[in-house]
């Protein structure tokens, strides 16, 4: 083989595109697929993680799964997860995992009532003769709405995802995922709900966070931008773009959920401000900050969740990946269109 033929072999590898170079990633959901993932659904279906040079594929989570171990045994790289109390355990566990971005402003966690039956403030929900309370929430954030709206255990009853309880008492209230439940008892119960969100009463917390272990911030800070960057971009053209691709997606991974219920809690995203207010609004989606952490443990801590000392804050989440206003001028362009 001539020089001339290796210099020319050399210089076209250079210049091979990076789709013939995608760097493969697993990344686990907490649930089965449905409208509050669509943004990571949005990057694999419209191309956005390949363009950053990366072959994500999504593993579901779901009622018979649980995706958190896989993390730090090294079975995934990402992880979707639900909120900071989950961070907080991980710290004070010394799980090796940190939050890398926070997807959803707002925790969509709510109360709902139904109409016509006094509930209409958040203060009157603590008068209800029976409040139906999964049991993880009843050993969470029930315990600071104790503390801080006056909420009894008394009222308590077990939720079971099962909607027929609520609808058959007119006086009861019922935790739901704001941007989900409303639309089922909608179809179901052919009545539109009062939904207040925990999040518009203090429960500060950030939701849909995206976890990596701390050794691969350390070790591939390079690869956790590129995943961040990517899926923030998936949700801005999933909540302002064209979202057909990633619906087709979500509806392939779980047959169970349909298009109307999916534009359903896009609707509701929108209107709750649950992925794109506060700091996202202007750093960009995805955004965090540590005082807000912080208040948020103090929260937890003054409901008696925690200790003073549990928690590392410092190795709970880091900032370095967002804030960086990624995705902001691409939605200024999507919604001025």
């Amino acid at each position: 083989m001539t020089l001339r033929l290796v210099h020319s072999l050399f210089l076209s590898l250079l210049l091979l595109p990076a789709a013939q170079a995608q760097q493969a990633v697993t990344f686990a959901t907490n649930w089965k697929a449905q409208a509050a993932h669509g943004g990571f659904y949005q990057a694999v279906a419209d191309g956005t993680y390949k363009k950053y040079g990366l072959d994500v594929t999504i593993r579901q989570g779901g009622p018979q799964v649980n995706n958190r171990p896989l993390l730090p045994a090294k079975r995934i790289d990402f992880l979707m997860t639900g909120n900071l109390l989950h961070s907080f355990d991980n710290v004070k566990n010394g799980v090796p995992v940190v939050v890398v971005a926070a997807i959803f402003q707002k925790d969509p966690q709510a109360l709902m009532a139904h109409p016509g039956q006094g509930y209409e403030s958040f203060a009157s929900l603590k008068n209800a003769p029976t409040a139906l309370i999964a049991k993880d929430g009843q050993f969470t954030w029930w315990q600071w709405l104790k503390v801080v709206h006056g909420f009894k255990d008394e009222v308590l009853k077990p939720y079971n995802y099962n909607l027929g309880p609520f609808l058959a008492q007119p006086k009861a209230i019922q935790q739901g995922y704001s941007v989900a439940e409303p639309t089922y008892i909608k179809e179901q119960g052919k009545f539109e709900p009062i939904v207040h969100l925990l999040a518009d009463h203090g429960f500060s917390t950030y939701s849909t966070l995206i976890e990596t272990r701390t050794d691969t911030v350390k070790n591939n800070p390079e690869l956790v931008q590129r995943f961040v960057d990517a899926s923030v971009i998936g949700w801005v053209n999933f909540m302002y773009g064209d979202r057909s691709a990633a619906n087709a997606l979500m509806m392939k991974d779980n047959p169970e959920i349909s298009l109307s219920e999916i534009e359903a809690s896009v609707v509701l995203m929108k209107q709750q401000g649950i992925v794109d207010s506060g700091e996202a609004q202007n750093q960009g989606i995805g955004a965090m900050s540590s005082a807000r952490i912080q208040d948020f443990y103090q929260q937890m801590v003054k409901a008696g969740l925690y200790k003073a000392n549990d928690v590392d804050l410092a190795k709970v989440a880091t900032t370095e990946f967002v804030n960086k206003q990624t995705g902001v001028a691409l939605k200024k362009t999507l919604t001025t269109k």
